[in-house]
């Protein structure tokens, strides 16, 4: 098991710093051309992995340190802690209010269409009504 363990856990380093390398950004890969260390990677099997691990790539802090992704600073932000989107919400809603009459159109609309939507199954079910009713007096 240990034999095993000593071969599956180098080559599951590698493989995770091959993918790593490959997926990072050109401008975010340190010291090296990013080809450079893939060959590292692949040729020097346990160095290799480690030192691009350590030195290969800027590497995000805990704290947001390096500036999130791509180096905008800040990292990602929910859209419901985004200031921009927020700002952009805001200035929809002055459109929204011009084109009120033509919601309130809709809205009479849809309300109607819903009504008569329920009518219709409320007329089912008192015929229903009218019909059991009837079929019991006629069987008593």
């Amino acid at each position: 098991m240990l034999r095993a363990l000593m071969i599956l856990l180098p080559l599951a380093l590698t493989i995770y710093a091959f993918i790593d390398c490959l997926n990072t950004p050109e401008d975010e890969v340190k010291h090296l051309p990013k080809v450079v260390w893939v060959v590292i990677i692949l040729l020097a099997w346990v160095v290799g992995p480690v030192v691009w691990l350590v030195a290969g790539k800027k590497r995000q802090t805990a704290g947001g340190g390096f500036g999130g992704f791509g180096g905008r600073g800040g990292g990602w932000v929910a859209p419901d802690d985004n200031p921009e989107f927020l700002k952009s919400l805001s200035e929809e809603k002055p459109k929204e209010k011009r084109e009120k009459p033509e919601e309130k159109d809709e809205t009479e609309r849809d309300d109607a269409l819903f009504e008569d939507g329920e009518a219709d199954p409320r007329r089912r079910e008192e015929e229903l009504k009218r019909r059991e009713d009837g079929d019991e007096e006629k069987g008593a």
